[in-house]
């Protein structure tokens, strides 16, 4: 019986892609299917082991740029990010960002965390339920990344919107690109605005800090800085969203792990890596593409060909993780591939780990009883390729 090709990036799949991902690791570890316009055949790494040796081997190219659908010129400043890069290019520009995610760096945010979600939860609080996601998940995460980059207050909230509709348009459908369009274009507009504010009004924030790099001669291109920025802001809060939101949702279905949560509350941390593995935020790694046929669990992946490595698929591998399918929140070992690995691990990952352990320790310590207001499959989950999130999360938060 033949695997197939589901679409990816849908709802319906999100809800519950775990059946698949299982059988392709039985069954095709490196599976070709069919995706999307853009995306028209693809090759799906699904076993733990496979989807390591594909994100630390230099014959997969991280640089998709030729591979991308065409692009307007008011917009080609997106695609010049180190997300896009391969070294030397990529090292050079992680280089001058790794400075301001450094876990020493990020714990001096604690407190400014812990505010933000308090004052999320006091507003909460006082109506007795709330949409989790735009609530909660969202505007902790977005208040953080806006602040170090220096993102005036008054402006922040459109950004959300605008992310939303250009993680969908990584579905590969035509439609979601198209849909996908005009929010590129107010993006890059406003992202080239806020560079012009910091060039004549520098202040105490990453923006300022990528301009002064930019102005020294030849370490960023106005691109690059453009890009940069876009990049910061989608990935500093679009995966702490769904941490934040499907971890929830996760301990509301398991109760016992919630109520030993509430018990041993040093756990925090653990229990943040355990959900990161349990729901994997980023259902797929940054595309690569083959620079030479490739063997990958005993298959050839040819030259050229785009490659997905399943970060879903592989932190549910019953050949890494004993009873991979349980949450266990003081799981060890733990070492998923949330995050990815080598090069291109990513570099908001002690800012997203901090997020989510204050934020949803706070949440239940505060709202022991939080329960769903509907039934977990009467949820909508995000279309996208990339991402796996809920579009809300209604929730009761008890007395």
């Amino acid at each position: 019986m033949s695997i197939g090709s589901p679409d990816l990036a849908s709802p319906a799949f999100k809800a519950n892609p775990y059946p698949f991902y299982a059988r392709l690791r039985a069954e095709a570890p490196a599976h070709r299917m069919r995706l999307s316009f853009w995306l028209p055949t693809v090759w799906v790494v699904s076993r733990y082991g496979d989807v390591l040796a594909v994100l630390k081997d230099d014959r997969f190219s991280n640089d998709i740029t030729s591979r991308l659908p065409w692009t307007p010129r008011a917009t080609r400043a997106l695609t010049h990010n180190m997300l896009n890069r391969d070294p030397p290019d990529h090292t050079r520009l992680r280089t001058l960002v790794n400075k301001a995610f450094t876990p020493r760096v990020v714990e001096k945010l604690r407190g400014r965390v812990q505010e933000v979600c308090d004052e999320r939860l006091d507003a909460a609080g006082a109506r007795g339920r709330m949409d989790l996601v735009a609530d909660y998940a969202l505007p902790v995460p977005l208040t953080i990344i806006a602040d170090l980059l220096g993102v005036p207050a008054q402006d922040r909230r459109q950004f959300a919107a605008w992310s939303k509709r250009v993680a969908a348009a990584t579905s590969g459908a035509l439609l979601d690109l198209l849909r996908g369009q005009p929010s590129l274009f107010r993006s890059v507009r406003y992202l080239r605005k806020l560079v012009a504010l910091r060039r004549a009004e520098p202040g105490e924030d990453l923006v300022t800090a990528l301009i002064r790099a930019e102005e020294k001669g030849d370490t960023l291109s106005e691109d690059e800085l453009i890009g940069m920025i876009a990049l910061l802001l989608l990935a500093g809060y679009e995966t702490t969203i769904n941490l934040i939101a499907t971890g929830t949702l996760a301990l509301v279905q398991h109760p016992e792990e919630r109520a030993r949560l509430l018990r041993e509350p040093a756990l925090a941390e653990s229990a943040v890596e355990e959900l990161l593995r349990y729901t994997s935020p980023a259902d797929f790694a940054a595309i690569r593409i083959a620079r030479e046929d490739a063997l990958v669990a005993g298959t050839v992946i040819p030259r050229g060909a785009i490659v997905l490595a399943s970060l879903t698929s592989a932190n549910r591998d019953e050949r890494q993780f004993r009873a991979p399918d349980t949450l266990d929140i003081a799981r060890e070992p733990n070492r998923h591939l949330a995050f990815g690995i080598g090069a291109h691990f990513c570099v908001g990952a002690p800012l997203a780990r901090l997020e989510g352990e204050v934020a949803l320790a706070t949440l239940f310590r505060r709202f022991p009883d939080l329960r769903l207001e509907v039934a977990p499959e009467a949820l909508r989950w995000r279309r996208g390729l990339l991402f796996r999130g809920l579009e809300e999360l209604p929730v009761a938060l008890g007395g």
